[in-house]
């Protein structure tokens, strides 16, 4: 059913025409409402991919890609509890601490004290969800605004790591540590890879069959079949694109494929359960999810906490690609590219908007800005102006993008 013209009908609720044309109206409905979605970060890549490959062959090389998607992933891991920080329109301020006493936790109990490797591995990330359980409290119950709360546990993580490290300061991993190994690891079998490509693509494609199904039985809009086809069709050229690149190398990397089951795991909680809509809502209008009997400071501990997991997370693999855990670790430029990350990615500082493949797509920019710089030899005052000014361009487009939503009403 097609509105009359003029009609204030939900455009999400309306039958794309069918067709090419079809496609492109709904592509231009799209922008002039401000919904851009991933389309601007995924345009940035390709062309920072095209420029730095222009400069350099070796960019693009099946080491190179294989290397970027293990150096991202420490990052990413971080930039993805940021995501779910940003949707309720807050900051973390204390991940990149959060993300150094974890590995601190994890290095002195299994290393100095010789507790049992999975379960020292097990206490590091408890230790990261505490941290955002408690910073969560206090900005929910005790009303203290997120970004204090988190400056201040900036500072205090950060001296509760160093006095965990000790006099020493340095403790290093094993490399055939269970740590080393998440991140090291991969699976040289050309198999290996080819099979996880055709898992996932199964996988998107069933969902996506099963969704229409119960789209259709409920008598509501419902993707073309057509539609499923082609996104299925491109999704196995970009996995078992990368599978390809993978073999070409040393085969399937262990750390990328497990920040990609994280990614996957956070979308579906976001977009499909209750929580996540309820995350959702009180990102968009903390009053609105109150009337609608959302607990908003559940909501609000409990992300936080999620924050902090995925900062203990993140941690853990920083401290396995560098096989050590030391009164630096957590520094550096290690909070402002996380947050960056889940920016540029497309995630509304604003709150309300944003998705997990954010974190994904903006530490790809990032690294891939890294990676292209220190193969062209330049200097880490040049990849931070440009990596500034990337992440400026990703907050005016998001700026923009709002007001167009609310001159369309759509906000």
């Amino acid at each position: 059913m097609v509105p009359a013209a003029g009609s204030a009908a939900d455009p999400r609720l309306l039958v794309r025409q069918g067709g090419l044309k079809g496609y492109w109206n709904e592509f231009m409905r799209r922008v002039k409402g401000g919904e851009l979605g991933s389309l601007p970060v995924i345009v940035a890549l390709i062309i920072i991919w095209i420029v730095f490959w222009a400069l350099n062959s070796t960019f693009l090389s099946a080491q190179n890609l294989s290397n970027l998607s293990q150096q991202i992933v420490g990052t990413g891991m971080i930039a993805l509890g940021v995501v779910f920080v940003l949707l309720l329109g807050e900051i973390d301020l204390s991940v990149g601490s959060v993300s150094g006493l974890a590995a601190a936790v994890f290095a002195v109990s299994s290393v100095n004290n010789g507790m049992n490797q999975w379960l020292a591995l097990l206490l590091a990330l408890a230790t990261g969800a505490g941290t955002g359980l408690i910073q969560g409290f206090f900005f929910a119950k005790i009303g203290v605004p997120a970004f204090v709360v988190t400056l201040a546990g900036n500072l205090f993580w950060n001296g509760l790591m160093l006095n965990i490290l000790g006099a020493n300061g340095t403790v290093n991993l094993p490399n055939d540590g269970n740590v080393a190994k998440l991140y090291n690891t991969f699976y040289g079998q050309v198999a290996v890879a080819y099979s996880v490509a055709a898992i996932a693509v199964a996988l998107y494609a069933v969902v996506a069959w099963v969704g229409r199904a119960r789209r259709v039985k409920a008598r509501v809009p419902a993707q073309p079949v057509g539609e499923i086809a082609v996104r299925t069709v491109a999704l196995a050229i970009v996995a078992f694109g990368a599978a390809y690149v993978f073999n070409q190398y040393k085969g399937l990397p262990l750390a990328p494929l497990i920040f990609l089951i994280f990614i996957v795991i956070g979308d579906f909680i976001l977009r499909r359960t209750v929580y996540g809509r309820r995350i959702f809502a009180v990102g968009g209008s903390i009053e609105a999810a109150r009337r609608a009997g959302i607990s908003v400071p559940f909501v609000r501990i409990t992300v936080f906490t999620i924050c902090g997991f995925m900062a203990a997370v993140g941690g853990l693999f920083l401290a396995g690609q560098i096989e050590s855990a030391s009164q630096t670790s957590g520094g550096g430029n290690l909070l402002m590219n996380s947050i960056a990350a889940a920016v540029i990615g497309g995630t509304s500082l604003f709150g309300g908007r944003g998705k997990t493949w954010s974190a994904l797509l903006g530490a790809l920019v990032i690294g891939s800005i890294q990676s292209g710089m220190n193969i062209q030899g330049l200097s880490n005052s040049i990849q931070y102006m440009i990596t500034g000014a990337v992440l400026l361009a990703a907050v005016v487009i998001d700026s923009v993008a709002r007001r167009t939503q609310r001159a369309s009403g759509r906000a």
